[in-house]
Order: C-alpha cells, then structure tokens, then sequence
C-alpha cells in the first residue's frame, strides 16, 4: 500500500526554475483576471446602453461600489479607461483591445468545452473562469479541436 502523503515516485518533483515559472503565469493570469472582466464589462455596457455607469458595473459584477471605484481608477492608471464626470466610463483604445482580445478568448474556451458535451451554461459559466488561465497554446489546441467538432 502506498503513503498518500508522499509524492508518486512515477512523478518526480519538477525543477525549481519550472516550478517557479509555473507560478508566476498563475498570479500573472490572477492579477490580469479583474482586468479583463472589467474591460469586457464595460464594453458589453457600452455596446449595449451606450455608456457604462459605476452603479451598472457593481450590479452586473456583485460588488460594492467603492471597490468598483477603486478598480476603476487602476485602470485609469494602467491606461485602459477613461472617466468622465457625469458621464461614466469609457475605454481607451487599449481598453477595447483588451476587451476584444477577453472576449475572443472566451468564446474559443465556451465553443471547445460545448465541443466536449458540457451543456451551454455550464460551459458560459466556467469559461468566466478558464478563459484567464490559458496559455497562448492551449487556447489554439482549444480553437482547433473545437473547429474540428464542428
């Protein structure tokens, strides 16, 4: 019988420079996963009514609305929004870059796990969350096989 408490001898521990990059793309793709709900919020916003209010983001993102004004001005910062007194949020040519880039990558997530069988909402929800976690050549694997299916 095998001790559960000890790595699978079959499965070596991977090196640490490995290990170390391994999780940085983790909080990298942490720290840009507000962001990018963000941005593609307040696109989907703006497409949709034509301007993209603090009040809106809080409701549609279930938070308060001093941390939507707190993230708000880091993206003001970071260049991906602008404010305008009275008139809401808008963003930026990098925001809108941003947003397109998110929602592209959401779409290939949902279309590859619909692919695999998982239903339509299932698949929308948890692509909300994979969607920021891929790298560059797993979306395409994700791209590709989905086209296949199709």
């Amino acid at each position: 019988m095998q001790d559960s408490s000890r790595p699978d001898p079959a499965s070596p521990l991977v090196d640490p420079d490995v290990h170390v990059e391994s999780f940085r793309q983790a909080r990298e793709a942490r720290r840009l996963e507000l962001v990018e709900d963000y941005v593609e919020l307040i696109a989907d916003l703006i497409g949709d009514g034509g301007e993209a209010r603090q009040v809106d983001i809080a409701a549609r993102l279930g938070v308060a609305q001093p941390t939507v004004a707190k993230m708000l001005k880091r993206l003001v910062e970071d260049g991906f929004v602008q404010q305008r007194p009275y008139r809401g949020v808008f963003l930026t040519a990098a925001g809108q870059a941003l947003a397109v880039q998110s929602r592209e990558r959401h779409r290939i997530v949902e279309k590859f796990l619909c692919a695999l069988g998982v239903s339509a909402e299932t698949a929308r929800r948890d692509a909300e969350g994979i969607e920021h976690h891929v790298s560059a050549e797993t979306l395409e694997a994700f791209r590709q096989f989905s086209e296949g299916k199709s």
